[in-house]
């Protein structure tokens, strides 16, 4: 498991980066790691920018699972199930892309928890 916490969204990258390293140590394959950190941006991104404040973050393997959480503290109201987004939008397609990629969509848990499983490869 690995947690950490992310005030603005410069730091993100280097943060994500060690995810990435963490679930490549486990032997996932690229594209697990790549959907585990497009998901883990996604989800970050839409806490700080919808909360305003940081974003807590857990991943971990759970079985064939990846299981991502991120939390804000100010339990930030983001719709979860956003509309279909304009392919012509500068914005808008995050949320729309992790509930494609992942097995059961977005789940809200309580005190602003964003849960997120994504099914292995391999």
């Amino acid at each position: 498991m690995i947690t950490f916490k992310v005030d603005n969204l410069k730091n993100m990258n280097v943060q994500l980066g060690a995810f990435a390293d963490f679930l490549r140590a486990q032997q996932l394959a690229d594209e697990d790691v790549f959907l585990s950190r497009l998901v883990s941006c996604e989800l970050i991104s839409n806490v700080i920018r919808h909360g305003g404040d940081c974003a807590v973050f857990k991943g971990e393997l759970l079985g064939d699972k990846i299981s991502i959480t991120v939390t804000a503290r100010s339990q930030a109201n983001i719709n979860l199930n956003p509309a279909m987004p304009d392919v012509f939008s500068e914005g808008g397609r995050g949320l729309y892309i992790i509930n494609a990629v992942s097995m059961n969509g977005i789940e809200r848990g309580e005190e602003g928890e964003l849960r997120v499983f994504i099914k292995r490869t391999k």
